[in-house]
């Protein structure tokens, strides 16, 4: 524990706010004491923090204790943010049924907004769970209530895999004018569903149920 704590001394307490956080040595100062930084960043950045770190240590290229400078193999590729947001317009909205598949993949909710105006919401056949499918139109569209959730990208993978037909993940627009990833729908599995558009969202019509 008394090691953990020494370890630790510059990074322990970013666990008490839900952050992520590396201390990196860096060079010595005018009167020859070393120093060092530490880097900070959401939950879930441990891997961008730590290519940080490491493009760091190749810059300043501090010998070990009582050695050479180490030799480090070139990265393997950039640094990057590994953080991905996602649109969500249907049962996957906070507290709804399948909001779950969000949070155990360690997802935080940044914003609730609408699409651009150029969007058609339908009530898809089927279920429970019963689901939402949003198209994009070129005449006739409203905006849609939506939520925009951040997740770690290595987990994208996984949660795309358990989308099922005929929803998707495509690109869609937001009222601001943002293209985010989100959820989209194939025009086929519009057959036997309910043009709720003009109730402007899920909650609205699982409300109206």
């Amino acid at each position: 524990m008394l090691r953990n704590s020494e370890l630790g001394y510059y990074t322990n307490f970013v666990n008490l706010l839900d952050y992520a956080a590396v201390a990196v040595p860096s060079t010595f100062m005018g009167n020859g004491l070393p120093w060092g930084v530490t880097l900070f960043g959401r939950a879930f950045t441990d891997q961008y923090l730590l290519s940080l770190a490491d493009a760091l240590q190749r810059q300043t290229g501090l010998p070990l204790i009582g050695g050479e400078a180490p030799r480090l193999p070139a990265p393997q590729s950039t640094a990057r943010n590994d953080m991905a947001r996602l649109v969500v317009c249907g049962a996957h909205l906070d507290g709804l049924a399948l909001n779950w598949q969000l949070r155990q993949r360690g997802a935080r909710l940044l914003e609730t907004t609408q699409s651009s105006a150029d969007y058609r919401l339908y009530a898809l056949a089927g279920g429970p769970p019963f689901r939402p499918g949003m198209v994009r139109v070129a005449e006739q569209g409203v905006a849609i209530d939506v939520e925009v959730w951040e997740l770690p990208s290595v987990e994208l993978g996984s949660f795309l895999t358990g989308i099922p037909a005929p929803l998707g993940l495509g690109k869609v627009q937001l009222a601001d004018g943002r293209w985010e990833t989100g959820f989209i729908c194939e025009a086929y599995g519009l057959e036997g569903a309910s043009d709720i558009s003009h109730l402007g969202g899920w909650r609205a019509h699982l409300q109206q149920q």
